[in-house]
């Protein structure tokens, strides 16, 4: 099956492109201001800080959780509402064979995962394609149905990385003939991002919220640079065909706020994080959601960033084997509405 892949230009011709690309999609049930390069991006209001499906098997989860003292998520997550969707970004550093062997450290992320309807998953390292299978599962264990879709293995280097999306199929469907990555035939990013659209599906047909996601994850050495080509990703994810207003940029972007370049100039775009550290250490501002609230009405005005440490009363040295990257969140209402600005419009 062929789907439609958003090409990216090169600097000199800031005009997307579309070029017919097959892509292979992992969606596995598991059974257990301005356009000058300094540009920042405006405050949203906040209230809190090829299309080839394979069924996975059975698999294996670590042995029971050890006690987890998470009682105080509601720091920083306000108490969960049936007719919100929660959407987070988290970079999982380094997610591979040795972090899964560490147990205490794949239930603490497991627990973050069930916080959230869907996370968007950076920096997965590892060569073994059930790493995600067992990983779900064990989300899955205390009775949730969370699927994901894995992308391909991306970089430069020898080192590759993966982007996934993990959801709660109980109220999201992915639409196979979104899941994409970008085309990016001059090779202007390390890491191609990952794109698909979801839709709540608890309402009738046109009703609940759909959104399309771009998950991206730029290289630090090179982050300036590549934001400067995102403002073509994200304009092109909104007109590709499908109409799709509700467009949310969200990763480890490397930069902060006040840094996103061409991509902070694109009309009525706005972030969720506003300079708060969202880096274990505490700081550095790199990971962000960025969308038009104007096009994304259903945001709900609450974001915020998950002190995981605070959260799970961690060590430091216990939050740093979790990740050097705290989850970035936002919430949105189920359901669709109209879009209040211009620029929701096709392109």
């Amino acid at each position: 099956m062929w789907f439609p892949s958003i090409r990216v230009s090169t600097r000199h011709c800031r005009r997307p492109l579309f070029q017919p690309a097959v892509w292979q999609l992992y969606c596995l049930p598991i059974v257990a201001a301005g356009l000058l390069a300094s540009a920042g991006c405006d405050q949203l209001p906040a209230i809190v800080d090829g299309a080839t499906a394979r069924q996975a098997g059975p698999a294996s989860a670590p042995g029971p959780p050890p006690p987890l003292r998470a009682d105080s998520l509601l720091v920083d997550l306000p108490p969960r509402e049936a007719d919100k969707i929660r959407i987070a970004s988290y970079n999982i550093q380094v997610f591979g064979v040795t972090k899964e062997a560490k147990t205490q450290v794949m239930h603490v992320l497991a627990e973050i995962v069930r916080q959230f309807d869907v996370v968007a998953i950076q920096e997965i390292r590892s060569t073994d394609q059930g790493l995600m299978d067992r990983f779900v599962a064990l989300v899955n264990q205390r009775g949730h149905s969370y699927h994901y879709v894995l992308g391909p293995r991306l970089g430069r280097t020898v080192s590759k990385e993966q982007y996934a999306f993990v959801y709660d199929t109980t109220r999201l469907t992915v639409d196979p003939r979104s899941v994409h990555t970008v085309d990016d035939p001059d090779d202007l990013l390390h890491r191609e991002p990952l794109i698909a659209r979801f839709v709540f599906n608890q309402l009738p047909a046109g009703q609940g919220f759909s959104f399309t996601l771009i998950n991206m994850h730029t290289d630090p050495d090179e982050a300036e640079d590549e934001v400067n080509v995102l403002d073509d990703v994200f304009l092109s994810a909104r007109a590709d065909g499908r109409y799709e207003e509700d467009v949310i940029l969200l990763g480890d972007l490397n930069v902060n706020h006040e840094r996103l370049g061409q991509l902070g100039g694109v009309p009525g775009i706005r972030c969720t994080v506003m300079g708060e550290p969202t880096n274990t250490a505490g700081t550095k501002s790199y990971d962000n959601l960025v969308f038009d609230p104007g096009a994304t009405s259903e945001y709900t005005g609450r974001a915020g960033v998950l002190d995981v440490q605070r959260a799970f009363r961690l060590t430091d040295e216990q939050a740093k084997e979790v990740s050097d990257h705290r989850p970035v969140w936002a919430e949105f209402s189920i359901y669709e509405r109209r879009a209040t600005s211009l620029a929701a419009r096709p392109r």
